[in-house]
């Protein structure tokens, strides 16, 4: 399988797409209008290894629901990114069996490369 997940209104999203240009064998879903199913989102904790490394502090939800305070389980973050989008670091591609998440620039280069290496 090979896809991604992003937000198409983000354009930090769009400009690693850009980069990246995967092939037209890529799913790209666009995580606000296609909400992820708990399936999807137990796919990618699987490969990541833990739901907490998919999950994103950035989001504006995250100050706003106090959750900085409160002691989240695996369980936890599985739930709130199952439950709302922007908790999903951005974007993931999923080819095979590896993962790449986020828009840290070293991800984004490593994602390319193996892209690339892929061709």
């Amino acid at each position: 399988m090979k896809k991604i997940y992003h937000l198409a209104t983000c354009s930090t999203c769009q400009k690693i797409l850009n980069i990246w240009k995967p092939g037209k064998d890529f799913v790209l879903q666009d995580i606000k209008t296609e909400k992820m199913t708990a399936k999807q989102v137990d796919e990618m904790i699987k490969l990541a290894g833990s739901a907490e490394i998919l999950f994103s502090r950035r989001s504006m939800k995250y100050a706003a629901m106090g959750l900085k305070d409160k002691a989240l389980t695996e369980k936890d973050y599985r739930q709130l990114i199952i439950d709302e989008y922007t908790f999903l670091r951005r974007p993931v591609m999923i080819v095979g069996k590896k993962i790449f998440i986020g828009n840290a620039p070293a991800n984004v280069k490593e994602a390319k490369a193996f892209l690339d290496s892929q061709k």
